[in-house]
């Protein structure tokens, strides 16, 4: 079968993996290439099953962080609260690896058969699809034909619009979120291998020391316009001005537009995955949000879950109605997971801050440790373990 896929992220370089052996797969990025922004994620859940059935945890483990806890300081850099990352791998079964997301997805990258056709700074312009096939125009001028087109691009999916009347699938959950990397020696050694973040209201900065001895900065505000700047630099300067600590070291060091991820937060909510020999996976179709922590993790199992269905069944109708069938289920919980805790992953006031600080000295007590590292887990699932 000839499969195109848009989108050479996690889930997209995932499924390329997987098809590869079997299936004329090619795959599409409109970035020029490989994208060096992103999060220090923790990956566990079922995509840490996936990447163990890949045998690609030796190079995930290898470019991993070990991290001591999450620590929340105040503006002088005393730590108010946090959270072991011990109790945290205890109650995933030890299943977790943090590292940066442009890293996993290098990992996977290295692992392409040769067969995959890899083309950066390329991208869907047109889709016409058929009951037996699809036609799908790059940016380049070029036109593939294919059996399958799968949307492996992202919450702001091309391959989306151009095929789902999804204008309203977006579910903004009032927040903006951004992250990039900068040198800085004092913040690096103030770090040290701890997750820091600010102890704030309404507003968040976060900080990991990279084995570069670079500093990779996360931040989350809490605003009820979904609208995203035109200047992220200029943006993030402005919102995060009055923290202290060591964020105005990092607001000074903040690059420009082109090297800082800047975005929504939000789920995608669809009613349907796949319209004829089009399907979409990862963000572009189940987006759980930052609040989750999951979307990695998810992406790249979704992936292997719709290969799996590929390769068994008889037909690609039949493949990608299994695949919503089997991994709609597990989604919807992890999303219905980060909307009920929306309100305390930022606190909105001052007495939700000292609920947090609470529950988190709670947190060393074992029983209660594993309930709330089990909460932000969310359920586990065996659909992985039966592939």
């Amino acid at each position: 079968m000839k499969i195109l896929i848009c989108g050479a992220g996690i889930a997209g370089l995932t499924l390329a993996n997987q098809l590869a052996p079997n299936h004329d797969v090619t795959v599409v990025e409109k970035a020029p290439g490989p994208r060096p922004q992103g999060y220090m994620i923790d990956f566990f859940g079922p995509g840490y099953d996936v990447a163990e059935k890949m045998d690609l945890l030796p190079s995930l483990t290898k470019a991993g962080y070990q991290v001591s806890e999450a620590a929340y300081l105040d503006e002088t850099g005393r730590r108010r609260a946090g959270l072991p990352f011990d109790t945290f791998a205890k109650a995933v079964d030890a299943k977790l690896v943090s590292i940066m997301r442009p890293d996993l997805e290098a990992v996977l990258r290295s692992r392409l058969p040769a067969s995959v056709d890899l083309r950066f700074g390329t991208s869907v312009r047109d889709i016409d699809a058929s009951p037996d096939n699809v036609a799908v125009t790059l940016s380049d001028g070029s036109t593939v034909v294919a059996d399958l087109l799968v949307g492996a691009d992202g919450i702001h999916s091309a391959v989306r619009s151009l095929t789902f009347n999804s204008s309203d699938c977006l579910c903004y959950l009032g927040f903006h979120t951004a992250a990039y990397v900068f040198d800085d020696p004092s913040v690096h050694a103030q770090v040290g291998d701890r997750f820091c973040l600010t102890d704030t209201v309404g507003k968040q900065f976060g900080f990991y020391a990279l084995r570069d001895g670079r500093v990779a900065a996360f931040t989350v505000h809490r605003t009820p316009d979904p609208t995203l700047p035109v200047d992220p630099q200029a943006a993030i300067r402005s919102v995060y001005a009055d923290l202290g600590w060591v964020v105005p070291q990092a607001l000074e060091a903040c690059p420009g537009p082109a090297d800082v991820y800047y975005d929504q937060v939000a789920q995608t909510v669809l009613p349907e995955w796949s319209r004829g020999c089009v399907v979409l996976i990862g963000d572009a179709c189940h987006a759980v949000s930052l609040l989750a922590g999951q979307g990695a993790s998810l992406g790249m199992a979704g992936a292997f879950v719709l290969a799996a269905q590929l390769d068994r069944t008889h037909s690609v109708r039949e493949a990608l109605t299994s695949y919503e069938e089997l991994w709609r289920p597990v989604v919807e919980e992890k999303q219905q997971v980060a909307r009920n805790g929306a309100r305390w992953f930022l606190p909105a006031s001052e007495s939700h801050l000292r609920i947090r600080r609470a529950a988190m000295r709670l947190a060393r007590v074992p029983g209660f440790s594993r309930y709330l590292a089990g909460t932000i887990a969310g359920k586990t699932t065996a659909v992985i373990k039966q592939l």
